[in-house]
Parts: structure tokens; C-alpha cells; sequence
């Protein structure tokens, strides 16, 4: 899925903000009634939504007519046809013959052909017509299509980037190394993405611009190297926004000024500034299997480097699973893949994307915050977040709180005329249009999944309006409970305030694990800004993403696990410029063992989806995986983690896959040759999950390093781990003289007898590091109990 939550849900971009700390609103009795200052405020909203407008880049004339083109419908359904290549019949001299044989005079209905991560081909049948072409010999499985969804000026250097020093400079800014966006397009006229200052693109790069109506090759450039679209009738222009805000997210060119409505204003700069764009379309308001395996089809024919997909969707065995399937062959090619882990926290056990060969991110808060305050009439002050962008403070006056679903129908002018609506659904900016057409002088919602307010999504209101926390909304309930007639007054100050919150904490929206399919593999790996981030935006969206919406912008700011995931794919692109020949595994392996556990000011990483009132806020590896990814160290890591195809082969085996399962990943394979010794537990993966089953108390589980350093190196071993968890590290120092040299170790945990009984079900955590004067490789270990 795009991941964006709906609908307030989470999508975002990077830059550095020199905003200030704003004051605090105080009463003031001679200001004017709350009334006569909406009145004012609403003229001031239409002669802004005149002036700052009116310079947007105008949306090509077919953009948005071409985008709605549908096929005619029918009683028939897209499905994607896996064959084993291997088995082609000799009397076909192409796999696209052979292919259009199997569907006979309806060949016309292949919509795309695969033949580089998996070979098949997608084509619309009826169920019966797809019944009969699972048992064509050949063809190893059939799928029908489903849908996935799509799930910054402060965020690269809240991650620690510098201009002048670490991993900026010593990556050269990810000069010419391509990422591949599979998303919902993109805007090529925004700042993000000129070319200045870019040689041409390498001589090996084998994409391309393709002219399509509303979209004209020569927009691309050196920064720009690629665009293609997989939709139908549709060209690769993005009308939504999210693909263009991902896009400059991770590899934005620097812009010296951005802002949306005036906040979060400084100058824009992508993860990885210097590396180039290939844009893959294979979204509009969700993403088809057969489109998005087509999309990472081209992607890894054409010489990507790595590939970005800030897609999710429900967690599937990985044989049933063909984003699975399609990254593992990206995998086989040395392609790094990061995803996103989707938007549907706090629950457990919702995280999406959970293959080891797929990097997945969860969604963090930066250190910034754009407050606004509401006065209750029992003089409790609450504090949200909002981008309404026309100042003023809380007056004498108040104005009649009423309580709504915000659903259209619910909010007639009898109902809201003159009041504040309070949305029990947590509706978003895109419900202030309803309001507004009503007659309502503001709206409050609140956002059920985060805890604290500094980590709610801001939302760009028409009319004054916050968003706050669920412990805010609580306060706000009790109070509407109790009198009979509830007030309120706004205070907005358009500050953007950077360094006073408490931060990173890990958004309550962002999903986590244990892994339902593989709970062995802790998921997700890594954390990244997610939350209120800036980035370059659609002229064919509005930047509530709301039809009834009429403002234009060239940046946007959303919020969701899609915002975070180009973060990684940004730091990715870093480390691959900086060490060329590492593999996917060993960039995932720095990422994860380098990430940051920690919040900026030394304390443990908070939890914002924690439950209200729950004494344990800390954010455990279910929820952040190793932590908030540190470009800097990942460049220097000293040792890595490496797996390889035949290591998830083994794994694959060892979930006593079958072989027509196995021949999805690796058509060439006859039988599972080997398994891991000891389980899936024992890939060579940089974290760790020990399970204590009831039936053995002890667990032993290997893992082997690979020094990427040149000098000789000595490592110590240090555990953290439950009280009655004895942890035997074997060796524990690490002796490594020579470059590439690799070194196993073993570990084992024993539950001590007379340990305190949990309940099935229990998790408790800790880590494995290895360390010396220079270097910290760290392992996050997650311990359940079964028993």
C-alpha cells in the first residue's frame, strides 16, 4: 500500500529548518470575540489561497483526464502467470510466444510480460479460463491480482548528516548511483529535481524517459535518468503526490528554500542529493501485483543500483506473496531493496514486507513540532499540532464545542453553524471542507494511535483546526462529558519548533512486529523520520489530497511509514557509493547494526502508540527494530552480517517449503539440497529471536561476521538480556587480521531454573554487541516465551 493512513493517516521530504522555539499563547482580554477573528481569517484564507498559488507549475492538459481512463469492464480479472522459462518448448522461439500460445486468439489481453527477478506474464482471464491455465505445463502458479497500498527540510540532519563532514562528503552525496522508485510517479518540474552540478548518467544505465500524453521525455535530466509506467492509460506524471515526495525524500537535489505555508522553511536537501531518479509508476490511489512486478521487472533490467517501495499489504506466506518473489530476484541481481513496513500500528504482529531479503522501515518523529493550543472553557489547556497558516491568539471569546463523525451527512449547518466540530474519527484536513460548507467556525480531531501530541500527523487545515493526541482527546471527552455546554478558543501561532520534544519516539501508526509468517526474523529492521515530513508535491494534488481542495503547493508535508522508508533508501544509496561491492546483505547488516537505539538526548527510544496510562513506554525491537538509522556510522561499520541467495534458499527450505513453492523463487531447483542447522533462527541475520518453548530451556544460535576493514582488529563481546536469561557468548573476542576474513561465533541462551513463570505470549529484550575503541556492531535480541 501507499502507506498513508486514512484518513489521517501517514506519507514525506528533507530539510533543515531555522525556524525558532515559539512562546506561549496567553490570555488576552482585549483581543476581539473568537467569531469576528474566523470571520477575518476567512478572508485572509482566500486572498492567500490567490496570492500563493498562483505560481504553481500548471498541470498539463491530459494529465488528469488520462488518469481516469478506465478499461471497459468485464466479467474478467488480471491475473499474473508464473512459468519455469526452463520448460519452454523448443518449437517457440521466444518466451512471449510461447506465452502468447498459451492464451490462444485472446493474446491481446497480456498486459505484461517478466523475464529478469521471475519470468510469466500477466493477462486478464475469467476464474475458469484462470482454473485451466494453472494446469498448462509450465506454468508453476497463478495469481490473482491484488492491491497494495502506498504507505523532508529537517529529517537528514536529525539522521545526523553534516555538509562538511561524515557520510555526506565521504559518499560524495551519493553521486551517480541510481534508485529506483516504484510508486505513483512523479512531478519532474519541481527544484528537487534539477540537474545542476550532475555529470551524465554512467554509460551502463540502460532506462529511460518514455513520452506519454501529459508527460514529454525531455523533462528528464541527469537527476531525473529514468520514468516509465506500468497503470494503464495513465503516463508517469504523478496526480496524487506521494511518488514525487518519496522520490525527493531519498534523493532530492538541494533546494536553499522550501516550506509549505511558511513552516518547517530552511533549505531541502534528499538523503542522498547527488544520486539520480528512476521513476517506475505502477500506482494511482493503490498499486496492482501485476503493475509493481512489472515496475521491479524494468527497474532490475535497467541497472538500478537499489529500489525504494513505500508499498504494503497484508503479510502473505512468501509463496503466496509475489512482492516476495519479485525482490528476492532483485535480491539475486545484487539489487538492495527497502520497504516500507505499512501504517497499521499499534496493534502486534501487523508488519508487512517481512522477508530477510527485504530491508523493512517503521516510521519515527524528528525533533520538530507545529503546535497549536485549545482552551476549554474549565481553563485545561491542550496542546496538538496544525499547519492552519493564518496566526492569532486565544481571546475572550469562546465558541460552542459539538461533537460529529464528520462524515458529510452528519454535518449540516442545524447541527455545526458557528461552532467548534469535534470529529470522534479522527477525520483529517480533507473534513475541514465539510465543516467549512457547513458553517462550522473550526474543527478538533484526534489522533487515537499516538500518545503524545509532539508525534501527531499535522494537518493543513482550510479552516482553524488541530489534531491532538489520544491522551489530549481523552481530557477533551471528559470535559465535553461533563457540562452541559462546551467551549473552546484556538490559539495559533505558525511557529515551527525544532529541538525542545522529546525525539525520536516511534509513531503509533507505524506497524509492528512479531513476523506473522517468519517469527524468527525480527521485523521491522530499522526506523527512520516518518512523521511531518517535507517534501516536493504534485501540481495535480492539493496538499490535504482532497478533491474540494483548491490550493496548489510545491511542497508537502505527510506523515506515514512511505515517508520513512526513502529515508533508508537514501542512507542505502550512501553506503553503496561509498563501498560498491558490498552486497545487500552487508548494507542492510551496517544499517541495522550502526542504527541508534537511543533518543537525541541519551534516554531509550519512546513508544508513542503505547497504550494511555501504560507504565512500559520504551519502544522495544517489535517496534523499532535495531533503532533510528545513523548514516555516519553505517559508512564505518567494521564488521557486517553477509548472507546470499543459497542462504534464503536454505531458509526457504527450512520452512519445509515444497518444490513447485521453492520453484517460484528458483525455477533451476530440483530439491531442496540442505536446510539450516537449527532452524531459520540460524541465517546469518544482525538480529536475533530466542524462543523458550517449554520443551528445552536452552537455545544455541550461530552467527558469522565478515571484517570490511583493511587493519588487523580485535573485538570484545558485551550482552544485555532478562535477569533469569544467562547469555554464553563463544568466543567472546573476535581476532581479525586480514581484509574480508570471517569469523563465527555461537550463543547460547539458557533460561534459569526458578525463573519467574510469564504468560505465553511474553516478549522481553535485549542485545549482542561487539565492540572495541572504535567500533560497536549491535544485535538486537527479542526473547518470547511459549511456555
Amino acid at each position: 500500500m501507499l502507506v498513508s493512513h486514512s484518513p489521517i493517516k501517514p506519507t514525506t521530504l528533507l530539510m533543515h529548518s531555522s525556524t525558532t522555539a515559539a512562546t506561549s499563547p496567553t490570555h488576552s482580554s482585549a483581543m476581539a470575540s473568537m467569531t469576528s477573528i474566523l470571520l477575518r481569517c476567512s478572508l485572509l484564507v482566500l486572498l492567500l489561497v490567490q496570492s500563493t498559488h498562483s505560481s504553481v507549475t500548471p498541470q498539463p492538459k491530459d494529465a488528469i483526464a488520462e488518469e481516469h481512463k478506465q478499461p471497459h469492464p468485464s466479467s474478467s480479472s488480471t491475473y499474473v502467470v508464473l512459468t519455469n522459462h526452463l520448460a519452454k518448448p523448443s518449437k517457440f522461439d521466444t518466451l512471449e510466444r510461447w506465452y502468447a500460445s498459451m492464451v490462444g486468439k485472446n493474446s491481446n489481453r497480456i498486459r505484461h510480460t517478466y523475464s529478469t527477478v521471475m519470468h510469466g506474464f500477466a493477462v486478464r482471464l475469467t476464474d475458469g479460463e484462470a482454473q485451466r491455465m494453472a494446469t498448462v505445463p509450465g506454468v508453476s502458479r497463478v495469481y490473482k491480482d491484488r492491491v497494495y497500498h502506498t504507505q523532508t527540510t529537517r529529517s537528514p540532519w536529525f539522521m545526523g548528516l553534516h555538509d562538511d563532514f561524515g557520510a555526506w562528503p565521504d559518499a560524495e552525496f551519493g553521486d551517480g548511483v541510481i534508485i529506483g522508485f516504484v510508486d505513483t510517479g512523479i512531478w519532474p518540474e519541481r527544484a528537487s529535481f534539477n540537474d545542476a552540478g550532475l555529470s551524465p548518467v554512467r554509460s551502463t544505465w540502460r532506462g529511460k524517459c518514455v513520452d506519454a500524453p501529459g508527460f514529454n521525455a525531455s523533462l528528464c535530466n541527469n537527476k531525473l535518468v529514468g520514468a516509465k509506467s506500468f497503470v494503464a492509460f495513465s503516463s508517469p506524471r504523478d496526480i496524487v503526490g506521494h511518488g514525487t515526495h518519496v522520490a525527493s525524500t531519498a534523493a532530492g537535489s538541494e533546494v536553499s528554500s522550501a516550506d509549505l505555508f511558511k513552516f518547517a522553511g530552511g533549505r531541502a536537501s534528499g538523503v542522498a542529493r547527488m544520486a539520480r531518479i528512476a521513476m517506475y509508476k505502477a500506482c494511482n490511489r493503490g498499486c496492482l501485483t501485476s503493475d509493481v512486478v512489472a515496475a521491479i521487472d524494468a527497474a532490475v533490467s535497467d541497472g538500478v543500483d537499489l529500489i525504494s517501495m513505500s508499498l504494503a499489504s497484508r503479510p502473505e506466506p512468501f509463496y503466496d506473496d509475489l512482492l516476495a518473489v519479485a525482490t528476492f530476484g532483485a535480491e539475486r541481481r545484487g539489487v538492495f531493496v527497502v520497504l516500507a513496513g505499512g501504517n497499521q500500528g499499534p496493534e502486534a504482529s501487523v508488519i508487512s514486507n517481512v522477508a530477510p531479503w527485504m530491508t523493512t522501515v517503521g516510521a519515527a518523529t524528528t525533533d520538530r513540532v507545529f503546535p497549536a493550543t485549545l482552551w476549554l472553557g474549565n481553563g485545561v489547556v491542550l496542546a496538538g499540532q496544525s499547519l492552519y497558516n493564518i496566526p492569532f491568539s486565544q481571546g475572550a471569546g469562546m465558541v460552542p464545542l459539538v461533537g460529529s463523525s464528520c462524515g458529510s451527512d452528519d454535518l449540516t449547518p442545524d447541527k455545526v453553524m458557528g461552532k467548534v466540530v469535534v470529529c470522534s474519527d479522527g477525520a483529517g484536513a480533507s473534513a475541514g471542507f465539510y465543516v467549512q460548507r457547513a458553517g462550522g467556525a473550526g474543527m478538533v480531531s484526534a489522533d487515537g494511535t499516538e500518545r503524545f501530541w509532539d508525534s501527531v500527523m499535522a494537518q493543513p487545515f482550510n479552516l482553524p483546526g488541530l489534531l491532538l493526541s489520544s491522551t489530549g482527546a481523552k481530557k477533551l471527552d471528559d470535559y465535553m462529558t461533563a457540562v452541559a455546554y462546551p467551549v473552546a478558543s484556538f490559539a495559533f501561532t505558525c511557529d515551527t519548533v525544532t529541538g525542545e520534544n522529546r525525539a525520536p519516539m516511534v509513531a503509533g501508526f507505524s506497524s509492528r512486529g512479531p513476523n506473522p509468517i517468519a517469527p524468527e526474523i525480527l521485523k521491522p529492521d530499522v526506523i527512520a523520520p516518518g512523521v511531518n515530513i517535507l517534501a516536493a508535491w504534485s501540481g495535480a494534488a492539493s496538499p490535504s489530497r482532497s478533491d474540494k481542495d483548491p490550493r496548489r503547493v510545491e511542497y508537502n508535508i505527510i506523515s506515514g511509514t512511505s515517508m520513512a522508508c526513502p529515508h533508508v533508501a537514501g542512507a542505502a544509496a550512501l553506503i553503496k557509493k561509498r563501498h560498491g561491492g558490498w552486497t545487500p546483505a552487508m548494507i542492510r547488516s551496517v544499517l541495522m547494526t550502526t542504527a541508534g537505539p537511543l533518543d537525541k538526548d541519551g534516554r531509550d527510544i519512546v513508544d508513542s502508540g503505547s497504550a494511555v496510562g501504560a507504565a512500559n513506554m520504551g519502544a522495544t525491537p517489535l517496534t523499532a527494530g535495531a533503532g533510528l538509522v545513523l548514516p555516519r556510522l553505517a559508512m564505518d561499520p567494521g564488521l557486517v552480517y553477509d548472507a546470499g541467495t543459497q542462504d534464503y534458499v536454505d531458509f526457504l527450505c527450512t520452512l519445509n517449503y515444497t518444490v513447485e513453492q521453492m520453484r517460484q523463487f528458483v525455477p533451476e531447483l530440483t530439491k531442496c539440497e540442505r536446510t539450516i542447522p537449527g532452524g531459520v533462527a540460524n541465517l546469518n541475520y544482525p538480529s536475533f529471536v530466542v524462543v523458550f518453548d517449554g520443551r528445552t530451556s536452552v537455545r544455541t544460535v550461530t552467527r558469522t561476521v565478515t571484517k570490511v576493514l583493511a587493519r588487523p582488529e580485535s573485538y570484545n563481546v558485551t550482552v544485555a538480556a532478562p535477569d533469569d536469561v544467562k547469555v554464553t557468548v563463544t568466543p567472546a573476542t573476535l581476532e581479525l587480521k586480514r581484509p574480508k576474513e570471517k569469523m563465527s561465533y555461537t550463543v547460547e541462551f539458557r533460561a534459569m531454573a526458578g525463573a519467574k513463570v510469564r504468560p505465553a505470549g511474553t516478549w522481553d529484550f535485549g542485545h549482542i554487541a561487539w565492540e572495541n575503541r572504535e567500533h560497536r556492531v549491535r544485535s538486537p535480541v527479542a526473547f518470547k516465551w511459549d511456555n
